[in-house]
């Protein structure tokens, strides 16, 4: 591993940032005598980045950190094509206004781990609509396309393993890795961007936006990747068996979000502090020494450190709280999530695998029983074993609510409106 001069390298480096660079010791050179521009690019499928999208984000944030210049490039234009990068089929193609949307969304992620404006080191978010949607087709192809050969893109590993699998790759797909590469260039003539940074599946298209600013620029840029994370038992970071943990507060709350966190497995917990935390990594080293009981308490660390950087301090105590109150008094606390129902479906009477299904802690009635069978599901904190018990108001408590649970760390409270 090279041992890296510059402030930000050294920091990605420690961390476990870095897979690979276009070439080390020049990019070190690049950051430790100027302040370098560099960008990562998300395309806009949802309202909110999920915790899959945290480790280069993280990389951002360290940019600026380290006094330079963080973009964050909305794929407004590539976007409603879609990255075929290792996926089985193409993506459904988005409307133009479901992308505004959701650049609206995005822009609130971003605000918690960038400074935007207008200063040296202050963060740029762009949107590579503004110059592909009005790109002349016939003029693309004559300056741009004649410098991709098509026996080099399909080598990639992006389209190799689309075609190995005999699976349909669209003309419309093709195109997204050359129009990725002309981001960089764009990019580098309007912002002097120097570096684009992504995950290990983006290296390709990354060096051919490098080939692309040489060709056509005359410039010198460079790329970074980091590895595809996994956990320790081999599931894909940001999924939880309910779904995406997403980062923005109105698709999954704090506290939910808080327990993704205190539910890391054992091993991974060092290794989640110097990605997902700004702790000194002295502290990390202290904390990922703990074994036994004490392990828990570096998650509470990892839950609360990631929490505040996403959702605040004020969030990340208030689900600490929460969960304490929960887990360790017993007690009903009013912050966990909750599920409304009709209050006149409730006095009827709601089945209980239909009720756990409804409010999100299980996906089916059949993992319900599973559920059941194992001692898992308990209603206001009794275990239920009858698959055919229904759910009335005379559950509810006093504080006009009905406890759902399954396990010791998944609760809903059901709330009637």
């Amino acid at each position: 591993m090279t041992a890296f001069k510059s402030d930000f390298l050294r920091i990605l480096s420690e961390r476990g940032f870095i897979q690979q660079t276009s070439n080390d010791e020049a990019l070190d050179d690049l950051f430790r005598t100027q302040t370098v521009t560099a960008y990562i690019g998300y395309d806009p499928t949802a309202s909110s980045l999920h915790v899959g999208h945290l480790t280069q984000t993280m990389m951002l944030h360290w940019m600026q950190q380290t006094g330079h210049r963080p973009i964050a490039l909305m794929g407004g234009g590539t976007g409603m094509i879609g990255d075929p990068s290792f996926k089985d089929e193409a993506r459904k193609l988005m409307t133009t206004e479901t992308i505004g949307e959701n650049l609206v969304g995005l822009r609130r992620t971003f605000s918690q781990f960038l400074r935007f404006g207008d200063g040296e080191s202050d963060a740029v978010m762009a949107n590579n609509a503004d110059w592909l949607l009005d790109i002349n087709y016939v003029e693309f192809l004559r300056d741009v396309g004649r410098h991709f050969s098509v026996n080099r893109m399909l080598s990639f590993d992006s389209v190799k393993l689309r075609l190995d699998r005999e699976q349909s790759l669209s003309f419309l797909e093709f195109n997204y890795m050359i129009l990725q590469a002309y981001d960089f260039v764009e990019l580098y003539k309007r912002y002097g961007c120097r570096l684009q940074m992504g995950g290990s599946d983006q290296w390709g298209n990354i060096v051919s936006g490098i080939d692309l600013g040489r060709r056509m620029e005359g410039a010198e840029l460079f790329a970074l990747v980091s590895p595809l994370l996994t956990t320790s038992s081999g599931a894909k970071m940001g999924k939880s068996a309910s779904g995406a943990v997403w980062l923005n507060p109105d698709m999954l709350a704090p506290y939910e979000f808080w327990q993704f966190w205190r539910n890391t497995e054992d091993a991974d917990v060092g290794r989640f502090l110097k990605l997902y935390t700004t702790l000194p990594m002295d502290e990390i080293a202290r904390l990922a020494t703990l074994g036994g009981a004490e392990i828990n308490d570096a998650k509470k660390v990892l839950a609360n450190e990631v929490t505040k950087l996403i959702h605040g301090a004020a969030a990340a105590e208030l689900a600490a709280e929460t969960a304490r109150k929960t887990f360790e008094e017993g007690a009903l606390a009013d912050s966990l999530p909750t599920h409304e129902v009709p209050a006149s479906e409730l006095e009827a009477g709601i089945g209980i695998l239909s009720l756990f299904v409804s409010a999100g802690l299980a996906a089916s009635n059949g993992e319900v029983r599973r559920h059941m069978k194992g001692g898992a599901v308990r209603l206001n904190d009794e275990t239920v074993e009858d698959e055919k018990r229904v759910v009335g108001s005379g559950d509810l408590l006093s504080g006009g609510v009905v406890k759902l649970s399954v396990g010791r760390k998944k609760h809903v409270l059901v709330r009637p409106v």
